[in-house]
């Protein structure tokens, strides 16, 4: 985290502090205090005018965050450096922000130890706003502050906070955290002193860098005797003191990568040696016991590591690991939230789909049904115009014979030839009339069979495509598979009965082509029939012509009556009387 971030934490508390109505403006006469005061503790020099030129516009009335963001940015921290005292700087918003917000009822805590957590909570907290700390991170300050009172972390007590705090999106604010830990919720059995001095401990620790500290005896540069001084050990340097209350420096040990940490043995009388060596001088070091000697050397190699890598204090260097695990964690979480939604939305997709083609199914069904009985209507329709038919045909026969009874009368005197012509003409009508019911029957057949083709192009193409859908089908995933099991036996189903369906259509249309074949060998009889009494008719002498449907024209009546001859046998019978003529004449 850069200075810029960690400033503008404490910078908020102050900002809200001032907002007093939670509106998010403050008066312009509070920001130009609160400007002066951040330019005062960061040594920066303060430009009053600046911000009445940022705020010229505005001259009475609250002032927008957004509007005194811009000029926190240029005005001050843009300029900041560090070259002051972050404790101070943390005091100061401290002040005005705890004057606010913070209930001092049954604290176990004094006003220092409420700073502390607060500086605490601004390092461990999110980088949104407003600041929360996250459940991790109060696990991991409840830890630290529990080993270093010296107690035993009880994970039962802080899983019914996680509980309580899975209510509140798993985060706290600094003024929920504050009362948490001011009223020994986790430290039941210790005394103020000792969870004060755990505050302490943890506070140098996260906030002061301290890595390690402790009484040590020291050999001096000069004068070569030993004394007692208290050490304390930041990522770049060992400061030490004349006592732990920090007040008398009097000396730094500055730590770079070709620094060194070394045991040494016993001498002069002391145990536990080490030497910290630099590039300028060596520093002899006496611990009170070896544990102590190898904590502080390892301690002391492990700053030198990290400068020579360039990495920060373990403490930061952890809480930047966590941060970014919780970081991939959530891009992980959102990630399989996304392919949650997409496969809901394709299981969604399929389940349209199904549906779809179900109605397709039915309509396919409805359609089908709606052309049987069209076809069965069709069919009705044609035998009831055959009936017409053959009705207006009897009518017009029964005309015709009415009409040859009448011509029977006037031609008595031919009544013999007309007997013999009657049976002939009787036994032509017949071959004519079985012609006629053969071609009949033919265009019958020939219909049936067109039909029975039709239907069965209809049904070839719907068992391809069941067939098609049955492909698609199994060429789609297992789970796919065993959701449409029940669709896919349906189908089969449909298909059997479709393929039943088609082999009697084929029997159907095998029995109408050979009732077709059997119609035109008997149109095949008839005709031959036709032509041999047409031949018979045509050979016997004085034939009358065949009953034929007149011309259109009108018609020419003779003495044998209208329509007795053709005109052909007219224009013949016209010409030999006019030959006769002219020989008579001749003669």
């Amino acid at each position: 985290m850069s200075l810029r971030d960690e400033l503008l934490k404490s910078i908020w508390h102050a900002f809200t502090a001032l907002d007093v109505d939670k509106s998010g403006k403050v008066s312009k006469s509070q920001l130009k205090v609160l400007s002066h005061n951040l330019c005062t503790v960061m040594r920066i020099p303060h430009d009053p005018v600046a911000l009445e030129e940022h705020f010229k516009d505005d001259d009475e009335g609250p002032v927008s965050t957004q509007g005194y963001m811009p000029y926190l940015n240029k005005f001050i921290l843009d300029k900041v450096q560090d070259n002051f005292d972050r404790q101070d700087f943390n005091r100061m918003c401290w002040t005005l922000c705890a004057r606010k917000n913070l209930n001092r009822t049954n604290f176990l805590i004094s006003d220092e130890d409420a700073f502390r957590i607060w500086c605490i909570f601004n390092f461990l907290s999110e980088d949104t706003y407003p600041l929360t700390i996250v459940a991790e991170e109060i696990e991991y300050f409840l830890r630290k502050l529990t080993e270093a009172m010296g107690g035993s972390w009880v994970e039962e007590r802080f899983e019914d906070l996680k509980m309580e705090l899975s209510a509140k999106q798993q985060c706290l604010s600094c003024w929920a955290l504050i009362p948490l830990v001011g009223t020994g919720t986790f430290s039941k059995g210790m005394d103020r002193q000792s969870l004060s001095m755990g505050i302490t401990e943890v506070f140098h620790e996260l906030i002061l860098d301290v890595l390690k500290q402790g009484y040590m005896m020291k050999k001096g540069h000069k004068r070569k005797n030993w004394t007692e001084r208290w050490f304390v050990l930041l990522p770049n340097s060992i400061s030490y003191y004349v006592s732990e209350d920090l007040t008398e420096k009097k000396g730094d040990i500055m730590l770079d990568g070709n620094c060194c940490v070394e045991s040494l043995p016993d001498k002069e009388g002391k145990k536990c040696l080490l030497v910290v060596k630099c590039l300028d001088r060596s520093y002899e070091i006496s611990a009170s016991d070896k544990k102590r000697k190898q904590e502080w050397v390892q301690a002391i190699q492990t700053c030198i590591s990290l400068l020579n890598l360039g990495r920060p204090a373990p403490h930061r260097e952890s809480r930047q690991k966590r941060r970014e695990l919780r970081e991939k964690q959530k891009a992980e979480q959102d990630e399989l939230e996304l392919r949650m939604r997409e496969l809901q939305t394709a299981n969604e997709s399929k389940q349209q789909e199904l549906e779809d083609m179900r109605k397709k199914l039915d309509e396919a069904a409805a359609n089908a049904a709606e052309e049987e009985r069209r076809r069965l209507q069709t069919q009705t329709e044609l035998q009831d115009r055959y009936k017409m038919d053959l009705e207006k045909e009897k009518m017009v026969r029964q005309e015709m014979e009415m009409q040859v009874a009448q011509k029977s009368c006037e031609l008595e005197q031919y009544l013999q030839r007309v007997r013999e012509l009657e049976d002939m003409y009787h036994r032509l009508e017949d071959a004519l009339e079985d012609e006629k019911s053969a071609r009949q029957d033919e265009e019958t057949v020939r219909r049936l069979q067109a039909r029975l083709l039709e239907e069965e192009a209809v049904k070839r193409a719907e068992l391809e495509q069941i067939h098609l859908h049955q492909q698609r089908a199994i060429s789609e995933t297992e789970a796919e598979k065993q959701e449409l099991q029940k669709e896919r036996s349906a189908k089969e189903s449909a298909l059997q009965a479709a393929m039943l369906q088609l082999e009697q259509l084929e029997s159907e249309r095998k029995g109408a082509l050979e009732q077709y074949e059997a119609v035109m060998q008997k149109l095949a009889d008839a005709a031959n029939n036709t032509r041999t009494w047409k031949h018979k008719v045509a050979q016997h002498e004085g034939l009358v012509r065949l009953i034929q449907p007149g011309s259109k024209g009108p018609q020419k009546i003779t003495n044998w009556g209208p329509a007795a001859f053709t005109e052909a046998e007219l224009t013949l019978r016209e010409k030999d009387w006019q030959d006769k003529k002219n020989r008579a004449a001749q003669t």
